[in-house]
């Protein structure tokens, strides 16, 4: 570790094979919480190359826990990089409940908050989930609410190894780069928010070379989701287009209104009241802009403002939050 430091340092790119190797070797103990610091903190100084970032990926699906029988429901996953700084409520959380109550299949990958106070393990911890990979507790999640939860840790040892070194440093890492495309089920549909276009244009070069049915999102003042505080990039393999929250018939939001408070409880409710139909507008708007563009990855023929009407009636109807209600008792 000591002579692949000094050579970051000094500004050399690693090659696929060595970050293949040094996070497996991180995985498996051989270096202290300091080395896996220091290794961290050069990423987030410089950008992360293509190669690297396979290598990083690699090593990490060849050690996840098999789930391989899930990807027969062909479930989505909408997650966020997270370490946009924005503090905001878990929107693609919420989003997933929502696409959930719509009677679409979702598996989403999640994790304790590493840069944020509330992470979607965090408020599903809230909400009375006791994490499993027991495949057959989530095949039933799946097939009688639509959602499954993977708590990272869980699937993989590398992620749970890093997680401390992570939140005492509480700064954005390649591991916020990594964690959207190593859910463990590797899902054949996504929903990708970022943080920033060089970001975007990254994960579109390898979602291209992928299976995956994609699109990826950026709202341009930063975040990385549709925030509706501003125009948001959309980026699919179909078309790249800046969309304006009036494009898709919503107001502006101000920042202010996404804020996910200053503990997780607060963060927790904020979620709840998202699923009871009682969140404020732009709390709401926010949650069904991203679960809209989420349902046209299974409805690529249907209009966003289809789409749209598709996640409100899940929230309106009850099903979204029913879905919760279910979601809690299969996983508690």
């Amino acid at each position: 570790m000591k002579e692949i430091l000094y050579r970051l340092f000094e500004h050399q790119y690693l090659s696929k094979d060595e970050a293949k190797m040094i996070l497996t070797n991180m995985a498996e103990g051989m270096y202290n919480d300091s080395q896996i610091a220091a290794f961290i903190t050069v990423y987030f100084m410089r950008n992360i190359s293509i190669e690297e970032l396979l290598g990083f990926r690699e090593s990490l699906l060849e050690m996840r826990v098999n789930v391989d029988e899930l990807r027969a429901y062909n479930p989505i996953d909408i997650v966020g990089t997270g370490g946009d700084n924005k503090n905001t409520f878990n929107i693609s959380t919420a989003a997933c409940f929502v696409v959930a109550g719509a009677g679409y299949k979702v598996a989403k990958h999640g994790n304790y908050g590493a840069t944020t106070i509330s992470g979607a393990s965090n408020v599903m911890e809230e909400q009375g989930v006791k994490f499993t990979k027991d495949l057959d507790v989530l095949k039933r999640s799946l097939e009688e609410t639509n959602m499954a939860y993977l708590h990272a840790p869980f699937f993989n040892l590398a992620l749970k190894t890093v997680a401390p070194v992570r939140k005492a440093l509480n700064v954005r890492s390649f591991f916020n780069i990594l964690g959207p495309i190593v859910n463990p089920l590797m899902p054949r549909r996504q929903l990708l928010g970022v943080y920033d276009l060089k970001m975007a244009r990254l994960y579109h070069y390898l979602y291209q070379q992928s299976d995956c049915d994609f699109t990826v999102v950026h709202s341009l003042d930063g975040y990385d989701e549709i925030s509706l505080t501003g125009d948001f990039k959309v980026i699919n393999a179909k078309e790249e287009m800046i969309y304006s929250p009036e494009d898709i018939g919503f107001p502006r939001s101000d920042k202010s209104e996404l804020s996910g408070g200053s503990t997780i409880a607060e963060a927790a409710q904020i979620f709840r009241n998202v699923l009871d139909n009682k969140a404020t507008a732009a709390q709401m708007n926010t949650v069904l802009a991203n679960a809209a563009f989420a349902i046209r990855i299974f409805e690529p023929d249907l209009s966003i403002a289809d789409c749209i009407a598709i996640a409100k009636e899940s929230v309106e109807s009850g099903k979204a939050k029913k879905t919760l209600e279910r979601f809690v008792q299969i996983n508690s």
